[in-house]
């Protein structure tokens, strides 16, 4: 994120928690504490979701959406609130999400924004370019090609967004490619023009949970193992009972194509499964890794077994 959005001088500016942190790091749980502890101190405080996954009606369990009983009276808003047969872009989310934080700042309550998508909280904060919709004959020529062909054309077309990136990033690449061939000018230039974020207009108090890399993957693996017999073969039951396209995210998101591959017959259980963690495993790593080098570098990282949930709490609340 390009903009250091440090709490510093703006404590005139209505107030913003945020919690972050990759997959399984206890950041719905310690965003209820907080809005307890809020509560217990004579305020009022609403959870907000950023999860891209937690977003969609259709992934309660495959994305581990807080059930009633954890929530613990606290209001939660934005999980399940797009049906899968639509797709929740990051500007669909962030409008909702404006409009959220709005509400509870309208009625005093603090909003604790929790979830660990990039790209919802970048949009949120620092907006979003204003780049046109891309000519659909343009975007089919550029998926067309292969990765190495996509990046020796950016490389002519685009060069210094070509050198950004890895030669092997086939998405980013491909979308940089389509960019400047449909638009005529290059993807940094319209970033440049980001629009519609709130980053300026709050006084932001985030908290980025960074736990043991080790400790985080055997959660990852344990709760995939629970999603399992809780209920998630029925979810995906569910979803491929409703003939939705395949390349809509709820179709892709992790857990969905493994336990569809096992419904299929083309994987065992335990196959299945081990596939399902090793995605979860991925995921949180690229979340890590972009947790730890996107964000200012003001934004405090906490690695949460050796911090007391009580001083993560008071760093949200404190005024």
């Amino acid at each position: 994120m390009s903009t250091d959005h440090s709490p510093s001088g703006t404590a005139q500016l209505p107030p913003l928690a945020l919690i972050a942190g990759p997959t399984a790091s206890g950041k719905s749980d310690l965003a209820v504490r907080a809005a307890l502890a809020h509560e217990a101190a004579g305020g009022k405080a609403v959870v907000i979701n950023a999860d891209s996954a937690q977003v969609y009606a259709d992934l309660a369990v495959l994305s581990a959406r807080p059930a009633a009983a954890e929530m613990h009276g606290i209001p939660h808003r934005l999980f399940g609130a797009w049906d899968g047969a639509k797709a929740c872009s990051a500007a669909d989310w962030a409008a909702s999400a404006r409009a959220e934080i709005a509400a509870a700042h309208a009625a005093g309550a603090l909003p604790i924004l929790v979830g660990g998508t990039g790209l919802y909280i970048r949009t949120l904060l620092d907006g979003i370019a204003p780049v046109p919709p891309i000519d659909p004959n343009v975007r089919a020529a550029v998926r067309a090609l292969s990765t190495g062909q996509a990046y020796a054309a950016l490389q002519s077309e685009d060069p210094a967004r070509a050198a950004t990136l890895a030669p092997a990033d086939g998405a980013r690449i491909a979308r940089a490619l389509e960019v400047v061939r449909s638009t005529g000018r290059p993807l940094a230039d319209w970033q440049a023009e980001r629009s519609g974020g709130i980053g300026h207009a709050v006084a932001l108090r985030p908290l980025i949970l960074m736990p043991d890399r080790a400790w985080l993957y055997e959660r990852c693996d344990r709760r995939f193992a629970r999603m399992w017999q809780a209920g998630a073969i029925a979810e995906v039951e569910a979803l491929l009972g409703r003939g939705l396209d395949p390349a809509l995210p709820v179709m892709r998101a992790i857990g969905v194509p493994e336990i569809a591959d096992f419904l299929a017959g083309q994987l065992t259980e335990a196959e299945a499964m081990a596939a399902g963690s090793q995605s979860t495993r991925r995921y949180a790593k690229r979340q890590y890794t972009w947790l730890r080098h996107q964000p200012p570098a003001a934004w405090p990282r906490i690695t949460l077994q050796n911090s007391p949930p009580d001083t993560l709490i008071e760093a949200l609340l404190r005024d």
